[in-house]
């Protein structure tokens, strides 16, 4: 709204001047909004946080694509969550890109209880921005009783991928080949996100840059199928949220890929993070990239 100077201002400004060492600064106004985030659908209409909370109650499988700095996706993550959890009807799960899966058993153990939060965090080799983007999910699964499933491939294996190409991992011990997706990974290089990939390195890496991505992809859609299938066992149907970088969902390649070639058949929604000089105008560069598209602003305050 713009600010009108009326007479009456005027008036007692003439008297006040006298005894005032500086005249009140001039409100200004823009016509742009100055939030900080939209939402939208995959089609470019505005959509609210519970339009995607709803959507989101609906499908088996969650992928939150986030640019990793973000400090709203991160926040609107913690809010799905909660909203998630609030649903008793589903078991929820959350899956994590950030916890490797050899990991997985300090998480257990920290979750039920037998190890302390300094000795989690001493050992679990933790992204530099865990205590302000992940802790406070993972503290509010140990508070909801809601497990924390790690699924990404140990990073010793995706750096052996890109130094030595896919064949690496037939070397690795059997018993360590649990920490990563079945053997043999297929991996499409034609896919429009890989080529990308591929493209930005300017060559560096050759292919094994895009079979790092691609094993990284492949163990996370393993390990959130793998979670779903025991937390099922019980003969309930369990929902899982997936904290991911956007990039291993969106255009429904990455994850979504694998989870399909998988043979997944369940309901999957993806979101994507963008950033932007103007949120409140959809990109259309990002229509269909996913689900819902989260648009924040590019001057917003980054956690890292």
């Amino acid at each position: 709204m713009k600010a009108y100077r009326i007479p009456l201002l005027l008036i007692i400004s003439g008297y006040l001047a006298a005894s005032c060492s500086a005249a009140e600064p001039a409100v200004t106004s823009s016509e742009k909004d100055r939030s900080p985030y939209q939402l939208y659908t995959s089609e470019g209409e505005p959509a609210t946080f519970y339009d995607l909370a709803a959507s989101a109650s609906e499908r088996d499988i969650v992928l939150f694509g986030e640019l990793h700095n973000n400090a709203i996706a991160h926040w609107l993550q913690h809010e799905l969550v909660r909203e998630l959890a609030a649903d008793t009807t589903r078991p929820l799960l959350i899956g994590m890109e950030m916890f490797e899966a050899d990991q997985q058993h300090l998480l257990q153990e920290y979750q039920s209880g037998i190890i302390n939060q300094r000795s989690f965090e001493l050992e679990a080799r933790l992204w530099n921005n865990y205590r302000t983007d992940y802790k406070p999910v993972v503290e509010f699964a140990m508070e909801a009783d809601i497990p924390v499933v790690a699924t990404n491939i140990p990073r010793r294996y995706a750096n052996a991928v890109y130094n030595n190409g896919l064949e690496a991992l037939d070397a690795v011990p059997p018993a360590s080949q649990a920490w990563f997706a079945p053997l043999p990974i297929e991996v499409d290089k034609e896919l429009p996100g890989y080529a990308d990939i591929a493209a930005m390195a300017h060559g560096h890496g050759g292919d094994n840059l895009i079979y790092a991505q691609a094993v990284k992809d492949a163990t996370m859609a393993h390990f959130i199928l793998k979670a779903l299938n025991e937390a099922g066992d019980n003969g309930t149907s369990p929902r899982l949220l997936h904290l991911n970088g956007t990039y291993h969902s969106d255009n429904y390649e990455g994850i979504y890929r694998y989870l399909r070639d998988y043979g997944y058949e369940g309901r999957i929604l993806t979101i994507s993070t963008y950033e932007t000089e103007d949120p409140g105008h959809f990109r259309e560069e990002s229509e269909g990239i996913a689900d819902f598209i989260l648009q924040v602003s590019e001057r917003m305050t980054r956690t890292h």
